[in-house]
């Protein structure tokens, strides 16, 4: 799936390594996931997408978030997957994240697993999604004006 042309100039303020880390992530999960949508939200504090098989946040099956030292790679209903290999952060009532630093420790083959059970669970909760998307899109949802963020 081709980026969204306006995501480049998003990624202008994060540093160098953090800009190639999320575009290393991103990569391997469309290569992991073909058959998905990529919903940008440049928000307040984090630059973050969502990864989806419709073009709607509550089907998401993960999401990236850019901070300036860091991206974190999270499971939007991580607590509802059924095999969970790694420790993951967060105390919220669904999503958990790793904190992702470089690519090197990023665990690939627990967290491709990790993404098969989640878009499972998205096409379990919304089986119209079974099959696949209508087009593969990367799709801007919103753009705050101010930012507490690079």
């Amino acid at each position: 799936m081709q980026a969204n042309p306006r995501l480049k100039d998003m990624l202008k303020p994060y540093s160098p390594k953090i800009q190639n880390l999320f575009l290393d992530l991103r990569g391997f999960v469309i290569e992991t996931v073909q058959e998905t949508n990529e919903l940008i939200w440049d928000n307040y504090n984090a630059l973050a997408i969502a990864y989806s098989k419709s073009e709607q946040l509550k089907d998401a099956f993960c999401h990236l978030a850019l901070y300036s030292k860091h991206v974190n790679f999270g499971f939007n209903r991580a607590t509802e997957l059924q095999e969970i290999p790694i420790k993951l952060l967060g105390q919220g009532k669904l999503i958990r994240h790793l904190t992702v630093t470089d690519m090197t420790s990023f665990p690939k083959t627990d967290i491709r697993n990790m993404l098969k059970q989640a878009v499972e669970l998205s096409e379990y909760r919304n089986p119209i999604l079974i099959g696949g998307v209508v087009a593969k899109k990367s799709i801007i949802k919103s753009v705050s004006e101010k930012k507490r963020r690079p």
